[in-house]
């Protein structure tokens, strides 16, 4: 395998994540759900990608994001998209899976697992997705207590970790915002007030928030529409498309069911499907063929090392013999 295809060093992953919330420029965060998504986000010249919690639910287990997920369940498809990409993974930890130790124990978990940060929000548990309706958050001091945990529980220093507070559904944008800025004197790297629901509210938050700020665009959801570059401008520094992806995605696999059915035809003439060498492509077949034939040479070497020093007459090495 080229290195370009190899999984990069967690530390290093972490210190590029530290880099880009500590720029002036915005960072466009697709959300993934596998892999193999993460690996296109990778090569279509993203620089970090969210391990969606709601993706996985619905992608990965054909499940409402409403808390149904276990950690391990979340934790494992974290750790092959951590695997599959060279890029930072911010994990969607959702509350920390219960009280401070067990908070504790999940941050652990994920930054052994790759993340090179996590996200953790102040819902009870469970927890719901954040532009749906019945969301109750904890008081200020669990939620304080979570983020002490988180704190405590990295071993890198440089492991991000990002606060999220659902209060503006349940107390107002006025108790969002100072939940917020005590999230950032607690730690937090990063505050994140999901769903804002007017264009004054997403335009206010930023310059009350003593910390980079992250906004999730849901299309169709409470948060209006807001152009990358009026984002950038009003000081946010991540804008996460938390599940776009997994939903155009699944609009076309519909639709590719629905074609297959009734013509025997997956796609029609002028609609996009992945060619089978672009599919190839980007698993890194052409890399891991060229790593066959690498360690077939290196294995023909090796026998005729050995043919050499016992006398013996070296034995041709097929590709794929073992």
């Amino acid at each position: 395998m080229t290195e370009s295809d190899a999984p990069q060093a967690e530390g290093s992953t972490r210190l590029q994540l530290r880099r880009l919330i500590e720029g002036s420029q915005l960072v466009i965060c697709p959300g993934v759900s596998d892999p193999f998504v993460a690996r296109l986000a990778e090569q279509a010249g993203f620089e970090m990608v969210f391990s969606s919690g709601a993706g996985i639910a619905n992608w990965m287990l054909g499940l409402p994001d409403l808390g149904l997920a276990t950690m391990g369940e979340i934790l494992e498809a974290t750790r092959r998209i951590s695997r599959a990409v060279r890029i930072p993974v911010l994990a969607d930890i959702d509350t920390g899976y219960g009280g401070a130790i067990n908070v504790f124990r999940t941050v652990q978990e994920f930054e052994a697992a790759g993340a090179a940060g996590v996200q953790i929000e102040d819902q009870v548990n469970p927890k719901r997705c954040g532009h749906l309706s019945r969301k109750e958050v904890v008081t200020l001091g669990e939620m304080i207590e979570r983020l002490v945990a988180a704190r405590e529980a990295r071993r890198d220093p440089a492991m991000v970790i990002v606060g999220r507070t659902d209060a503006v559904a349940t107390d107002g944008l006025a108790e969002a915002i100072g939940r917020g800025r005590a999230f950032a004197e607690a730690g937090a790297d990063v505050v994140f007030i999901e769903a804002p629901t007017t264009l004054d509210a997403i335009a206010t938050i930023p310059g009350e928030i003593p910390a980079p700020v992250l906004i999730n665009i849901v299309e169709g959801g409470l948060t209006p529409a807001v152009s990358h570059e009026e984002l950038e401008r009003m000081g946010y520094r991540i804008a996460l498309h938390a599940n776009a992806v997994m939903r155009v995605a699944s609009a076309a696999a519909r639709d590719a069911l629905e074609r297959l059915r009734l013509t025997g035809h997956p796609s029609e003439a002028g609609r996009p499907m992945l060619s089978w060498a672009d599919r190839q492509a980007a698993v890194g077949l052409p890399e891991w063929e060229a790593l066959e034939d690498t360690l077939a040479a290196r294995t023909s070497e090796v026998m005729n090392t050995i043919a050499a020093s016992t006398g013996a007459e070296a034995v041709p090495q097929e590709k794929g013999q073992k």
